[in-house]
């Protein structure tokens, strides 16, 4: 493998950067319909991103076109390759797929180029993954070698068992989990995910990523999962799972995550389901940086939908003054009391944060909804809040929401 991308790739490469952006989609598209043809390859993704609203197509359609237009500087994609390499990593993405990828990648340019797609073009497309190829591998088997090697520690499938369950919105229920082989866990770092392989009858293995709602400890994890309007595998845990359930689990994977040594303030902001990287960030500040000053800024609709709003409350209410919370309900119900159950009617919006929140000097931490999401990592960053302390989780491929 070379150590750099030759002079005529590169130059190639930047060259169908107009050409991507017109048909990339199409390309993406055509990528992983020829790719998908292999039930094994197909069997590896989540199909979640691949419906009606292919979002999956549509962030690698993004993505590539950055790569096409950053490839003679590929320091600026070294957040968006360690996102990508996280995310394989919970896919249990493994050296021996990127050959289906590359073969379904040249025959998608192939077939949506046509002619235009000649062989100079089709070699140095070839050169270019296989250089991005190397990165990624690379730096996925640094991961799953550090998760291997890590205390309670694993790689591939582990099953574990639903120990408890609990409701803690009209909308969301948690699900405590353990290693079925009564070993310990590895402990992850607040903000991450774990990747569930489900056997739901009549829908085949399913993949579905939730984030951990708990502060890392060696022995348990915890999810906190919303029913989604026709979502196949929430609505499967929330009627079906119950305590003595076996899922199959890969290890904690992400790259949104609370600092190992936080020395900023901290503001944790979320919409809806969104909360649940945040409770367990703030469980791990109260328990490990109990100096550190935070805000937990939350959104519900209203307080049926609104989850762990008493948990939140205690740790708040523990932590001697430094962490706050400040809870809005867009549409409070009769029975929601202000200053009880809320503090604000109505959304969050970047006005309040500019009056209630540190701008100048505090890292954000940001997960919800889509539009959620576009707003504040756009409003923060026009407000004058450096890129480097925004930092996000999304629902779905987050370059969708870098493309937006």
């Amino acid at each position: 493998m070379p150590t750099a991308l030759s002079d005529s790739t590169i130059a190639i490469v930047k060259a169908t950067a107009p050409a991507l952006a017109a048909h990339g989609l199409a390309i993406t598209q055509r990528m992983y319909e020829r790719m998908f043809r292999n039930a094994a390859i197909r069997a590896l993704f989540n199909q979640s991103h691949h419906g009606a609203a292919g979002s999956q197509p549509k962030a690698l359609a993004a993505a590539i076109l950055a790569y096409a237009q950053n490839i003679d500087r590929l320091e600026v994609l070294a957040s968006a390759v360690e996102r990508i390499a996280q995310k394989h990593v919970g896919l249990n993405i493994l050296a021996e797929h990127y050959p289906h990828v590359a073969e379904a990648l040249l025959g998608a340019i192939q077939d949506v180029l046509g002619d235009a797609a000649t062989p100079e073009i089709l070699a140095a497309w070839g050169e270019a993954y296989w250089f991005l190829a190397e990165i990624l591998i690379n730096r996925e088997r640094q991961i799953y070698d550090a998760q291997a090697a890590a205390p309670g520690g694993w790689n591939g499938w582990r099953d574990f068992r639903i120990e408890q369950r609990a409701r803690e919105s009209d909308v969301i229920t948690s699900f405590v989990l353990r290693p079925a082989d009564g070993g310990g866990v590895l402990q992850h770092r607040p903000g991450q995910h774990l990747t569930f392989r489900l056997d739901i009858p009549g829908h085949g293995p399913l993949k579905r990523n939730y984030s951990i709602s708990s502060a890392p400890d060696e022995h348990r994890y915890r999810i906190s999962v919303k029913r989604e309007p026709g979502g196949i595998a929430s609505n499967w845990l929330h009627d079906k799972a119950e305590p003595g359930t076996v899922l199959s689990v890969a290890a904690p994977a992400g790259d949104f995550a609370l600092g190992d040594a936080p020395e900023r303030p901290v503001v944790l902001l979320s919409g809806g389901v969104g909360l649940t990287p945040m409770v367990s960030m703030l469980e791990a500040i109260a328990a490990r940086h109990p100096r550190l000053r935070a805000q937990f800024v939350h959104g519900a609709l209203d307080g049926a939908t609104h989850a762990m709003g008493a948990r939140i409350r205690e740790i708040a209410a523990g932590s001697g003054g430094a962490i706050s919370a400040h809870v809005f309900y867009e549409r409070p119900r009769a029975e929601d009391r202000r200053g009880r159950d809320h503090d604000e009617a109505g959304l969050i919006d970047l006005d309040w944060l500019r009056r209630h929140t540190p701008l100048a000097e505090a890292d954000y931490y940001l997960c919800g909804p889509k539009p959620f999401m576009r707003s504040f990592v756009r409003g923060l960053a026009e407000g004058g809040v450096p890129t480097e302390r925004i930092r996000y989780e999304f629902f779905g491929p987050a370059d969708e929401l870098l493309a937006a």
